[in-house]
């Protein structure tokens, strides 16, 4: 019996002690690799999940081209050549390949409070229109959906950071991604990334939903990193709509404007056609990514008619509807274009310009312009 009692008594000693040590193990991990090396065994997710102009994208996942570390770096080559007529092209890193939320197969990185990356361009000045965490959908959707502002590589390794903390990581099936645009690449653009991981560092706060800086241009020069928003919100009789965002022909400032021609076809039939600019890409209301633009009191814009006479039904800001609707919208209706360039305003004084999707649009019909319409556009920007 006093043997019994000696065991037990030890038995309950060593109990807080085993508690301890499973604890212990049961830790989470302090990092989780996306990509390090080719071949490495602590890499999770595969660049399948291509988008847009698909066709005019090149991955080279083992370029021994002076990699940050290691031996290899992943090498991207995207041509801007419009092969699949979109105007854009990116890459989703997916937990199984091409999973676009139709299995269950994300990672729980509950814990995990950014996402830390190495790129650089092959000469500098490429332009990458986001960098992006989460955002697939489908019947098993992404917890998270977080993505960077445009950022304009340098030729050397820089180190960049994807805020995620105070994020629901408990589901991520995209791991990572990017997205690159013709118009900020009209040359297109090769760049490298090295080093993705996702880290559990305590010291990142939560991000607020931030308000815009001002001027906040939605076109200032085809190519440059400052411009927001991306005119493919076709509308009305888009098949006679052409659009050239880097017009070399007399531009209000800088090397280019935009050229729009607006034809008399009435190719669907509907004898009217306009172009809302978008963030990000065909958003009307589904997908959040609108901008905070508290701090603007106008919007200003410069435009010039061809042979002038020209009329613009209205140019506008906002009103696009959804899921996640822009807060509000302001117009000036009509417009009759001068052959000169001319300076536009709308004012958005009273307005709540807090989540702002649709960042410009113009509208135009052939009952005012039977011969279809020939204009310019430069410098627009939030004041």
């Amino acid at each position: 019996m006093k043997k019994l009692l000696v065991m037990m008594a030890v038995l309950f000693l060593a109990m807080p002690i085993c508690a301890k040590a499973q604890d212990a193990g049961a830790d989470k991990p302090k990092e989780f690799m996306v990509y390090s090396d080719k071949g490495a065994r602590d890499n999770h997710y595969i660049p399948s999940g291509w988008m847009g102009d698909y066709g005019d994208v090149k991955l080279n996942d083992q370029s021994p081209d002076n990699p940050h570390s290691g031996k290899t770096c992943l090498q991207f080559t995207y041509t801007a050549k419009k092969a699949q007529g979109q105007g854009w092209a990116g890459t989703y890193w997916q937990s199984q390949p091409n999973n676009w939320g139709t299995k269950k197969t994300g990672f729980d990185l509950t814990g995990m409070t950014k996402l830390t990356f190495w790129a650089r361009g092959a000469k500098g000045g490429e332009i990458i229109s986001k960098f992006t965490v989460g955002g697939i959908k489908g019947a098993y959707p992404d917890t998270v959906s977080v993505e960077t502002s445009p950022i304009e590589l340098t030729d050397t390794w820089k180190q960049y950071t994807v805020n995620l903390a105070g994020k629901d990581m408990s589901y991520v099936n995209a791991g990572f991604g990017w997205v690159a645009t013709s118009d900020l690449n009209p040359d297109g653009a090769v760049f490298y990334i090295d080093d993705i991981k996702f880290e559990a560092d305590a010291n990142m706060k939560p991000e607020g939903k931030k308000q815009e800086t001002i001027p906040f241009y939605v076109y200032s020069d085809r190519s440059s990193a400052s411009n927001h928003y991306i005119p493919s919100g076709w509308m009305g009789d888009y098949g006679d709509i052409k659009i050239d965002t880097g017009s070399k022909e007399d531009p209000y400032l800088g090397d280019t404007s935009i050229k729009i021609i607006y034809n008399n076809k009435a190719s669907q039939g509907a004898r009217w056609a306009g172009i809302f600019w978008q963030n990000p890409p065909y958003n009307w209301g589904s997908i959040d990514a609108g901008y905070d633009l508290s701090k603007a009191t106008k919007l200003t814009f410069w435009a010039r008619g061809a042979k002038g006479g020209e009329r613009i039904e209205e140019f506008k800001v906002g009103g696009i509807m959804g899921e996640f609707s822009d807060t509000d919208s302001a117009t000036i209706v009509p417009v009759i274009l001068n052959k000169d360039w001319t300076q536009y305003t709308i004012d958005l004084k009273g307005k709540d310009m807090s989540y702002i999707i649709g960042g410009f649009c113009w509208t135009a019909n052939l009952d005012n312009n039977p011969d279809g319409v020939t204009f310019n556009l430069d410098e627009i920007k939030y004041e």
